[in-house]
């Protein structure tokens, strides 16, 4: 629920000022997408599952989940990637530089994204990597303990991990990292100056916003990820189901966080926000007026 109400509004607040969007906001937008289509295609059938204390619907069911996991995961992932880089690339170029990145662009770029993630989720529906039940039995993913059993599962484990995991993630670190560098330098460099420039303060705070979002995603995956990692190692088996279960429930909070911040952050979002509460559910006493005899309608419904 908070997923769907919180990024149906950061949907609907790009909507309405698409025309003022950067175009590195396309990306938040995108990231906006991938965890509602995350909601919708996924948590329906594992809430429905867990209510019934076992998987609906067999290995169709399973695969089908797995399979919009994968993709919205990795989806995410390389969203979040993508807009460290932009975010790296627009605080070391000058104005004239960055003003490059276009949204044209930036849609080629989600465009590539959404084409990678695709291809690693179909992977294994072509014989690369298999998909299968989580050990507490009522989610399906990435078959983790196939990695010592097959040759097939090995090579697709470790090759989604780096290339899916470890280098997006090392990509994130490093771009923020160069650009806290250069934040703390141009602090520095102004530190004698009584009124620190606005486009420093902004810079500092979109950096800030943007950490947080690729700390919130990576935070909740880590738990699920460590628990994804002993079952490469050990038996399954050998972990309680509500220590395989709480990891995977804590990634998907990962789709929740993100508006919460863009409302901290976000003087635009919340203006936003408030005007959308305004429209929703600004009305009309029905009996305030004489004249609601006369019009009824137009006095429950402003506008």
């Amino acid at each position: 629920i908070l997923t769907i109400l919180g990024n149906s509004a950061v949907l609907a607040t790009a909507v309405k000022r698409f025309s003022l969007l950067k175009s590195p906001e396309l990306l938040t937008v995108n990231l906006a997408v991938a965890d509602i289509g995350m909601v919708i295609s996924m948590y329906p059938l594992a809430i429905a599952s867990a209510w019934n204390h076992a998987w609906l619907g067999g290995d169709a069911s399973c695969i089908y989940y797995a399979l919009m996991g994968f993709l919205f995961g990795v989806c995410s992932m390389m969203t979040l990637c993508a807009m460290a880089v932009i975010r790296f690339l627009v605080a070391n170029s000058s104005k004239s530089n960055s003003n490059k990145i276009t949204k044209n662009t930036v849609g080629i770029l989600i465009t590539f994204i959404w084409l990678y993630s695709l291809l690693w989720a179909i992977l294994p529906l072509v014989g690369w990597g298999y998909y299968g039940p989580e050990p507490f039995g009522i989610s399906c993913t990435i078959a983790w303990s196939k990695f010592h059993n097959s040759s097939n599962g090995f090579s697709f484990i470790l090759s989604m991990f780096l290339l899916c995991t470890v280098l997006p993630a090392l990509t994130i670190v490093a771009c923020y990292l160069g650009i806290a560098w250069k934040v703390h330098k141009a602090y520095q460099e102004i530190q004698n100056i009584d009124r620190i420039p606005n486009a420093t303060k902004l810079e500092k705070k979109l950096t800030l916003m943007a950490v947080l979002i690729s700390v919130g995603f990576l935070s909740s995956w880590t738990p699920y990820a460590a628990a994804s990692f002993w079952s490469i190692f050990n038996s399954s088996h050998s972990l309680q189901p509500i220590v395989t279960l709480l990891p995977c429930l804590f990634a998907k909070s990962s789709t929740a966080y993100n508006p919460f911040i863009y409302y901290i952050f976000s003087k635009t979002f919340r203006r936003e926000i408030k005007q959308l509460q305004c429209c929703c559910c600004r009305r009309v006493p029905f009996f305030s007026t004489n004249n609601s005899a006369e019009n009824p309608v137009s006095m429950i419904w402003s506008g």
